[in-house]
């Protein structure tokens, strides 16, 4: 009886995890476009009543909204994939510069942690004192679940497969 089967490189576990985003370039577009409009029609009453210098402001403001709504889409680019198989366990981090950077540790000295601080909890993996963060940008709920998933898959990672043709 078998507990895993295959090559000890098939993955046991995969999560691609990325930051949550509600606004599409789409949805930022239709945004910008509306407050640009808005903006702009309440700058040209003020100028109408004699107070040109709020066309100032509003001229200022708006290349501002540009600016926060295309950092905001750029960040959405970030992400993390973790492939665990029965030797290591992988972390692709992927920046909002579509860079990627990659780590290792190995499976079988590999500790996965969620620790509670001020501001939240850190899910920590460390292997022989190298420790790194994972999901930094995950709400708390997300990081707890995702530690729970990678302890399971750690467990069925660490398992023996025994293959005994006799049985």
């Amino acid at each position: 009886m078998s507990t895993l089967t295959g090559h000890p490189s098939d993955p046991v576990f995969e999560a691609l995890i990325v930051p949550y985003r509600s606004m599409t370039p789409r949805s930022a577009a239709i945004l910008a476009g509306t407050l640009v409009a808005l903006s702009l029609i309440i700058a040209l009453r003020f100028v109408l009543l004699g107070a040109w210098p709020v066309l100032l402001f509003s001229l200022l403001e708006v290349p501002l909204l540009g600016v926060l709504l295309a950092i905001n889409i750029r960040r959405a680019r970030t992400s993390e994939l973790i492939l665990l198989d029965r030797q290591t366990l992988t972390v692709t981090r992927t920046d909002p510069a579509c860079r990627r950077h990659s780590f290792s540790l190995p499976a079988a000295w590999l500790q996965v942690n969620l620790e509670a601080g001020g501001a939240g909890s850190r899910l920590m993996l460390s292997s022989h004192g190298n420790g790194r963060e994972v999901g930094a940008f995950l709400h708390e709920p997300d990081r707890a679940l995702l530690f729970e998933a990678l302890r399971s898959a750690m467990s069925i990672a660490r398992a023996a497969d025994f293959d005994n043709p006799q049985l």
